[in-house]
């Protein structure tokens, strides 16, 4: 699939630890370690194109003109409540972003989202923001979540995932002109349950050690 608003974050260590979190063997605290990493390696290219400004610092040696992030502080939204996982990465990455929440459940006879809960920073209409979710099956929780984002008035959002199966992908850009999205792979299909093949199954479980 070729699309510019998709980037496939394909580096040798991305898909090395990608494949780790695939396996079912990975333990619940090594999957979760494995998701931290891998959404802070993904960061680094969603925040890419970040503005910068000069600013002046004073070395051991002399003073300088550097670049620093300008305006105003990012927003990660997880959407729960896998996106959680993906959260510290983020924020080892980027320590003074804002955290705000959406909650989704999928319907299991119609595989529809519905919200359950929003929690966010007052200022996100002003902001950049990161919506994160390992996992991009259907489309749904994600289209509804950037939905009630853009109702919010934010301007600006980018969708981060681990693994997407291309319908998903397909409904997300269809629903909304402008976002972007971010995966470390686009798998093959989904099945007839709404999981992603191959995948890693269902990764809210596998990072909270629950079935």
């Amino acid at each position: 699939m070729s699309c510019e608003r998709v980037t496939v974050v394909d580096h040798p260590m991305v898909q090395h630890k990608l494949s780790k979190l695939r396996n079912k063997e990975t333990s619940s605290k090594d999957f979760r370690a494995l998701v931290r990493e891998l959404a802070m390696f993904e960061g680094y290219e969603a925040t890419r194109d970040l503005e910068l400004e000069d600013v002046e610092v004073e070395t051991p040696i002399c003073k300088t003109t550097c670049k620093q992030v300008a305006g105003k502080k990012m927003v990660i939204v997880p959407i729960l409540r896998a996106g959680l996982g993906m959260v510290e990465g983020l924020q080892e990455l980027m320590p003074s972003t804002f955290v705000g929440h959406l909650g989704m459940y999928r319907d299991p006879e119609t595989h529809e989202p519905h919200e359950y809960y929003a929690k966010l920073p007052d200022s996100i209409s002003q902001r950049n923001v990161l919506v994160v979710d390992p996992m991009l099956a259907t489309g749904g929780s994600a289209t509804a979540a950037i939905a009630y984002l853009r109702k919010a008035g934010v301007k600006n959002i980018k969708l981060v995932v681990l693994v997407a199966a291309p319908v998903g992908i397909e409904t997300v850009l269809a629903a909304d002109p402008d976002v972007q999205i971010y995966t470390c792979a686009i798998d093959e299909r989904l099945n007839d349950h709404a999981y992603i093949v191959p995948g890693l199954g269902d990764a809210g479980d596998r990072i909270f050690g629950t079935k």
